[in-house]
């Protein structure tokens, strides 16, 4: 099974909703202490599970969330990223998180690509944002190659609104006018 929504493609990757199959890649990418260090921490299967189902949840309620990304030459399962705007969330995000076999590859900023140009098409955002924290320089890079820029300190909603974040990102214009 697989949450309601499009599928879109780029050189390398393929792009679609929250799937069952997904959890291995999931949980492996949440237990790891690095690749989870600034999305939620280290979880075990189980809590890992309920974060993918949030994510298909999003999906079903929503008609979006974070797409599951699929490594075109292996198959793989290699991260998640995409529009998110849970409740209380500071705006409408375009986040990344990927497995330790999919760093720096640039997939994030591939992924990223398409991700975006979705949520200002289809979605009809006027904005994206990235909550980063200030100690994630990757992420950091990766919103600097998506033309993105810090814009100061931001808040997240309980249970998380202790965690230091800076909000990263841009106008729907800025994008159209970086990419032409």
């Amino acid at each position: 099974m697989i949450a309601p929504g499009p599928t879109l493609e780029t050189a390398r990757l393929i792009l679609r909703p929250t799937a069952e199959e997904d959890l291995d890649g999931w949980a492996s990418m949440m237990a790891d202490p690095e690749a989870s260090k600034f999305i939620g921490g280290v979880q075990e299967r189980p809590a890992a599970w309920r974060g993918m189902a949030s994510m298909a949840g999003s999906w079903a309620i929503k008609g979006f969330g974070m797409f599951s990304l699929i490594e075109k030459s292996t198959g793989l399962w290699v991260g998640r990223i995409g529009p998110w705007m849970p409740e209380g969330w500071p705006g409408t995000e375009v986040g990344w998180g990927l497995h330790p076999s999919a760093q720096g590859k640039g997939y994030a900023v591939e992924a990223g690509v398409a991700a975006i140009d979705w949520a200002f098409d289809a979605l009809g955002w006027t904005n994206v944002i990235h909550c980063i924290d200030p100690d994630n320089t990757p992420s950091q890079r990766v919103a600097e190659r998506l033309g993105s820029y810090n814009q100061g300190p931001g808040r997240m909603p309980p249970p998380y609104q202790d965690l230091p974040i800076d909000i990263w990102g841009q106008t729907r214009e800025e994008w159209r006018a970086q990419r032409r």
